[in-house]
């Protein structure tokens, strides 16, 4: 296991995340793994308008 990657236990709502189900089979991906995708897409449009997100600004997890 990738020693960079941290554990989140997420709440969704079911239909939410039924629908995230869907798309990851259609893709060939696990729910986490869609997940994932979706987070860093949006990670990558905000910094895209807003610029960089520093590292010293996070809380260490």
């Amino acid at each position: 296991m990738d020693t960079n990657k941290r554990s989140y236990s997420l709440r969704i709502d079911r239909t939410l995340l039924q629908k995230v189900r869907c798309i990851a089979d259609s893709q060939c991906r696990s729910t986490n793994k869609e997940i994932e995708r979706c987070i860093k897409k949006h990670v990558e449009q905000y910094e895209s308008r807003y610029g960089e997100i520093p590292i010293t600004a996070l809380k260490k997890m």
